[in-house]
């Protein structure tokens, strides 16, 4: 019983120690080249599906050319399996990438939704919440941000 209680003892004495460390090590400033400047979600990703390479690239240059999006990748090649209308249904589609401000999601959403060929066409984001700082700073520079109405 005792040699138990020396054992749990340790093991959280161990663990203060080392989370104490940590600590330590960040404030000293050991860490510091792992600090970046950026705000977690301030970019997004958006994802976007068509139904061919074509009117992907088509879509894609329209995005970027009217700064929606700083870059958007073309995937081509998947194949998705979806209910719609009550069926199972299995199509090739062509999966788009798009990185762009957080902000501007709302205005990307609408314009995909004007100018995609489904009726209801998938537009959906996830911010970013890391990367390279240079990256992250290019998507800023390149795509402004939304007006104020």
């Amino acid at each position: 019983m005792i040699l138990n209680k020396t054992l749990l003892f340790s093991s959280l004495l161990l663990g203060v120690l080392r989370r104490n460390s940590i600590v330590a090590r960040e404030m000293s400033g050991e860490c510091a080249a792992n600090n970046t400047s950026y705000v977690p979600g301030t970019h997004s990703i958006a994802y976007i599906t068509i139904d061919t390479e074509d009117k992907a690239k088509q879509l894609a240059h329209n995005i970027v050319t009217n700064k929606l999006a700083a870059c958007v990748n073309i995937i081509p090649k998947i194949l998705s399996v979806y209910e719609w209308e009550g069926k199972i249904n299995e199509d090739p589609e062509v999966l788009m990438m798009v990185k762009t401000r957080t902000s501007q999601i709302d205005a990307l959403t609408a314009y995909v939704k004007a100018n995609h060929p489904y009726t209801v066409c998938e537009v959906i984001s996830i911010p970013i919440s890391n990367g390279n700082d240079a990256y992250l700073k290019w998507i800023s520079e390149t795509v402004p941000l939304p007006k104020c109405k």
